[in-house]
């Protein structure tokens, strides 16, 4: 098996976003809206969506299932932070998702942990510190 040339099965993003205004973090239908158009700049196809929120002023959770795999989030406006899992396969592309999410959320500073899922040998982590920074995986 030529294990150099698989293609891996998706990548994975990990972001957190620090500095977001607080106000950006509570209205569960608002982030429902901004990770479904984060799906859909990244040309993938939504199956279902369910957010949570813990309250007034609180944060919220939710994830917007993906026939590539899904764009998952949880809130803590209390600390201007947000934390997003982006996994998406095939030919969809996870950055335009994030690029989305960031535009809107306008954090000081976010760090992204960039993982190709299904390689045999994985090629490592990016960490990303400055917000409109692309650093590819080595």
């Amino acid at each position: 098996m030529n294990t150099h040339a698989h293609r891996p099965a998706g990548i994975h993003l990990l972001v957190d976003f620090h500095g977001v205004d607080p106000a950006l973090l509570t209205v569960t239908a608002d982030i429902d809206a901004l990770l479904r158009a984060g799906a859909e700049a990244a040309g993938a196809r939504i199956l279902h969506s369910h957010f949570h929120s813990f309250g007034e002023a609180m944060g919220v959770t939710g994830v917007v299932l993906l026939a590539e795999s899904h764009i998952s989030i949880h809130t803590w406006p209390e600390y201007g932070f947000a934390a997003a899992d982006i996994f998406m396969c095939g030919d969809a592309q996870p950055q335009l998702a994030l690029q989305v999410m960031e535009l809107a959320f306008k954090p000081t500073s976010r760090v992204v942990q960039t993982i190709e899922r299904g390689v045999a040998t994985p090629v490592g982590l990016s960490i990303i510190d400055t917000p409109s920074t692309v650093v590819p995986a080595q």
